[in-house]
């Protein structure tokens, strides 16, 4: 099977996972069933997925498909989702991952993230308003206290490791002073231009991996202005490319997966959920691994800046 040349990285817990996954975010509904068959069919075993994309039901109806057809067992996929920030009160959170187990047509995840380490107001709403329209509605819950509710739903069987998302240095130490179980992984943006590498080294310290979302500087992300620099249209990736006879997005792939990172990047087009997956073949050189280190720029493009002024908001600390 193609799936066997995905590594897998071990988490903390023993339980291993691949290192290499499609995302989902942004993927349309009426896009991303066909997109998760391509990917299964092209050897894919990880799927990344969040309550917040709206698209879970899709996801679950290719699973659903790709099992019953023959082609993976439940067992051979590792299956990723994430709590929202409506559900943070520590009651909300087994019916919210219930919810999702529900649309994904499975019985149990593999890895429940907490998504963000700041709480929205409770409610049928995602983005919840405050009544006189200013932003978002927050909520006072405490991340520390979620984060049981969490292992509760771990110590059930409901998922079988947990994990955190866009925490930042001093919200992990905070969170691991009464934590009974480690995150398995904090799931954050990293691409070259944003390489993370001191959140990188503190979270291994603690033994915590770190998936990287967006590798491929999220083209297509929220507020992106015409002129906006993207990061797959910079020569030196292209130059690079061409000396392994390989892509722009192949190189920059192949970067993050070297570095031991969980990567995962999101596309609904069968060609290029094929190329992203044609990274197994071959090895960036030490000197070429360094050069891409050597283009950060802090270009973060993903700031969720509706909820800079929630106490827990993550990108205020420099990592």
């Amino acid at each position: 099977m193609a799936s066997k040349v995905v590594p897998k990285i071990k988490f903390n817990n023993g339980r291993e996972f691949p290192l290499f996954g499609l995302g989902t975010w942004k993927s349309k509904p009426g896009e991303v069933t066909q997109a998760v068959k391509d990917a299964i069919d092209i050897g894919y075993r990880h799927i990344d997925c969040a309550h917040v994309y709206q698209n879970e039901k899709e996801v679950g109806a290719a699973i659903t498909a790709k099992i019953a057809e023959g082609v993976v067992k439940r067992e051979d996929l590792f299956i990723t989702s994430k709590l929202w920030n409506t559900f943070h009160r520590p009651g909300a959170v087994e019916p919210a991952l219930k919810v999702t187990l529900s649309n994904l047509g499975l019985e149990y995840l593999d890895l429940y993230l907490i998504h963000w380490p700041f709480g929205f107001k409770e409610g049928e709403n995602i983005f919840p308003m405050k009544e006189d329209n200013s932003g978002v509605d927050m909520s006072d819950d405490d991340y520390v206290d979620t984060w049981k509710a969490m292992e509760e739903v771990n110590a059930k069987g409901l998922t079988k490791s947990i994990g955190i998302s866009n925490f930042n240095k001093a919200q992990i130490e905070r969170l691991l002073q009464s934590a009974k179980i480690v995150p398995a992984t904090n799931q954050v943006e990293c691409s070259p231009y944003f390489n993370q590498k001191r959140l990188i080294e503190f979270c291994r310290s603690k033994g915590i991996t770190i998936t990287a979302y967006s590798p491929l500087g999220s083209p297509d992300r929220p507020g992106y202005k015409a002129g906006d620099p993207q990061l797959l249209d910079d020569p030196k990736f292209k130059e690079m490319g061409a000396k392994y006879g390989k892509t722009a997005a192949q190189i920059v792939l192949r970067y993050q997966v070297q570095r031991g990172l969980i990567t995962i990047p999101k596309s609904v087009t069968k060609s290029r959920i094929a190329e992203n997956f044609n990274i197994f073949d071959f090895e960036l050189s030490t000197e070429d691994m360094a050069h891409l280190d050597s283009f950060d720029c802090n270009g973060r493009t993903c700031t969720f800046a509706d909820a800079k002024s929630h106490k827990y908001y993550s990108f205020h600390d420099e990592y």
